[in-house]
């Protein structure tokens, strides 16, 4: 925690520095990678960085933690669980954290000035190794939980079967190349994938796990991107994805890294929730997965959205799964239902909570656009299912706290 005279300083000067980190952490970024230029092509998510999203996403991470290092809530620490999952699963190590630090101070220097005082670059500098030191401490006891070397996640998976689940979406199953078991995995986590583009870049994303692969074995869904580059035309947009789409087939090897992610099912009896938009299906599916092999007696609830039943990948899967659990029930709305008629749990338009009996005890989990999970939260807050009940899954960076 902060020393009492730096936590005056920086409640003083948050204003200030909160309302220029958005200027900040852009020149930070060019900064870091004009030193170090292999962060950007072999690590940090390049589209994300063309778009803007990673600097407003370290912006509001800054911002945000030290928010809650002087205000009397609730411990900043309790919010980093997403970012350090996240690093973990990138094999982030404690080394790399001075790197951060020192071109994110020369930016602030460089966009603040001489209202950078001793003073307050030394509070600004407890806020930021605050922060780093909670995140290497999460860290490390991630890579300890997963048995691995701190930073040594990375493993080669063979891909045994391919399978298009919608016109977009592409499902791989990944087993060990020989044969032998893969470590558990939570329902809910997700594998970091690293592909070597065209261009010699390493690139990293995260795909959930579905859980449904046999035994010994990983199943991961992805979804292709519209073609073209980003709106900066600096990215190739779903580089990535789209790689994995058009050239990754059956027999061919993948970088992997091991199981993150903190979105997992709760235990007890409450009811649960899922409520997924397109592809954010994937970490319901797993969930409904570890479900069904458990026998569980909960209730529980699914709602979907998506563009047609056409374009909803693992609708039959989803189907299944539902149909074989005794106590759950699916809904599914979908924008163009084509000629399909509208049904009691089946309608067309986009999803509406209200016309849906929700246990208010239950725990809910969402994953999909961030639009769509702020309004998903704001009806099931109106339905009286408490806030400290209500998970989610970031696609991309996130908007509270995010990765640095």
């Amino acid at each position: 925690m902060l020393t009492p005279q730096s936590a005056a300083v920086v409640r003083a000067t948050l204003p200030v520095v909160g309302g220029t980190i958005g200027d900040i952490t852009p020149i930070f970024y060019r900064r870091m990678f004009a030193a170090h230029p292999e962060l950007e092509r072999d690590l940090f998510n390049r589209g994300n960085q063309a778009r803007g999203d990673q600097q407003r996403a370290l912006a509001g991470a800054v911002a945000a933690y030290a928010t809650l290092l002087v205000d009397d809530g609730p411990d900043p620490r309790t919010v980093l669980a997403r970012i350090a999952h996240k690093h973990a699963s990138l094999g982030i190590l404690p080394e790399q954290y001075p790197i951060v630090h020192e071109h994110l101070f020369a930016a602030i220097v460089e966009v603040l000035g001489d209202a950078v005082t001793p003073e307050v670059a030394a509070a600004w500098d407890e806020v930021y190794w605050d922060m780093a030191d909670a995140l290497v401490e999460i860290e490390l006891g991630l890579y300890a939980e997963a048995g691995v070397t701190p930073g040594d996640v990375w493993r080669e998976v063979l891909v045994r079967r391919r399978v298009m689940e919608s016109p977009d979406t592409v499902s791989f199953e990944l087993v060990a190349p020989d044969g032998g078991p893969l470590p558990d995995a939570r329902p809910g986590q997700y594998l970091s994938v690293a592909v070597t583009l065209p261009d010699g870049a390493r690139q990293v994303r995260q795909y959930s796990l579905t859980g449904g692969a046999a035994p010994h074995a990983w199943t991961i869904s992805v979804k292709a991107a519209p073609g073209g580059t980003d709106l900066a035309g600096l990215a190739p947009a779903g580089e990535v994805s789209n790689h994995l789409h058009s050239g990754v087939f059956e027999g061919d090897v993948l970088e992997v890294s091991s199981p993150f992610g903190e979105l997992t099912l709760s235990d007890g009896e409450n009811p649960l929730v899922l409520v997924s938009a397109g592809i954010g299906i994937t970490p319901m599916i797993g969930f409904l997965h570890h479900l069904r092999r458990a026998g569980t007696t909960r209730r529980v609830v699914v709602l979907h959205a998506d563009r047609s039943p056409a374009r909803h990948a693992h609708r039959a899967e989803l189907r299944a799964l539902v149909d074989d659990l005794p106590t759950a029930e699916l809904h599914r709305w979908y924008e163009d239902l084509g000629t399909r008629p509208v049904e009691d749990r089946l309608r067309a338009g986009y999803l509406d909570l209200d016309g849906v009996d929700l246990p208010h005890d239950a725990d809910a989990y969402l994953c999909g656009p961030a639009p769509f999970m702020t309004m998903v939260q704001a009806g099931l807050l109106r339905q009286g299912v408490a806030a400290d009940r209500i998970h989610h899954e970031v696609f991309g960076p996130g908007t509270e706290i995010a990765v640095a």
